[in-house]
């Protein structure tokens, strides 16, 4: 019996889908997508139904967006909303994280294998005091919640900074993609450094001066560290362009990176 090409396609297609495996870059982009749709829905949510008090501060002057901590944990839906955004994107990052680390064992040194120990590391606390900070929110419990925020944002930051090193270090050569990538990590973490810079100087304007506007371009640099934290994981997109995923990780990645 002879095959077409497009019934052999979609055959393999589906062998794919039944057979748990799925092209790497389409996992890394709905991982991503989760947490970003949630954010957007949440913010947009916030603004429509909820403006008055979301953007209230203690200062009682005017402000036109709410925090981060007030679009995703304060209100419902958008506690629901965000909850279930991060809890199922959860598993998926921690393999993500895990195949960054056979991926960069691959392309380094042996001498690196600390370093990449601890960017493994770096990334997983990143995820999980995300986790924390979603599911304990600012009403809950404001020391917790801080807390885990400022894990987050210590940890998902220097993961950043050592990725782009390690990357500079590589044995291998970089495709042209992987340059890419690199080229957007680079921007993405000056671009969370400036927004990070700019937060703290708007957050303490607006305690020690009550001055308006600030605590909505607060909320601005709020929103450019999320979503360049966001971006900066969606690079995988470009880093694993025709590799596939598998619901088998261990021996499927070991397999994809000949380690």
């Amino acid at each position: 019996m002879i095959i077409h090409p497009e019934e052999k396609n979609l055959q393999v297609i589906i062998m794919a889908k039944f057979g748990g495996r799925l092209l790497f870059r389409t996992v890394a982009v709905l991982t991503v997508m989760l947490p970003f749709v949630g954010f957007v829905v949440c913010v947009a949510w916030s603004l429509i139904f909820d403006f008055k008090s979301a953007t209230a501060t203690h200062c009682g002057v005017h402000n036109y967006l709410p925090s981060v901590s007030a679009a995703i944990g304060d209100y419902y839906p958008q506690r629901f909303i965000w909850r279930i955004a991060i809890a199922l994107h959860t598993i998926p990052r921690i393999q993500i994280a895990h195949v960054y680390y056979m991926y960069f064992i691959s392309i380094l040194p042996k001498w690196h294998e600390s370093t990449v120990l601890l960017n493994c590391l770096l990334n997983l606390v990143e995820i999980l005091s995300l986790f924390g900070l979603t599911f304990i929110s600012s009403t809950d419990n404001y020391t917790i919640h801080k807390l885990f925020f400022i894990t987050f944002l210590l940890t998902s930051t220097i993961y950043m900074a050592l990725s782009i090193y390690l990357l500079r270090h590589r044995i291998t050569p970089p495709s042209a993609l992987e340059i890419k990538s690199g080229r957007y990590k680079l921007r993405l973490f000056v671009t969370t450094l400036v927004a990070v810079i700019g937060a703290v100087g708007f957050f303490a304007r607006h305690n020690n001066y009550c001055e308006p506007m600030m605590y909505t371009w607060f909320a601005v640099c709020e929103y450019l560290v999320i979503l360049c934290n966001m971006a900066f994981h969606m690079t995988a997109y470009w880093d694993f362009p025709n590799r596939e995923w598998s619901l088998r990780q261990s021996s499927f990645i070991r397999q994809q990176f000949r380690i």
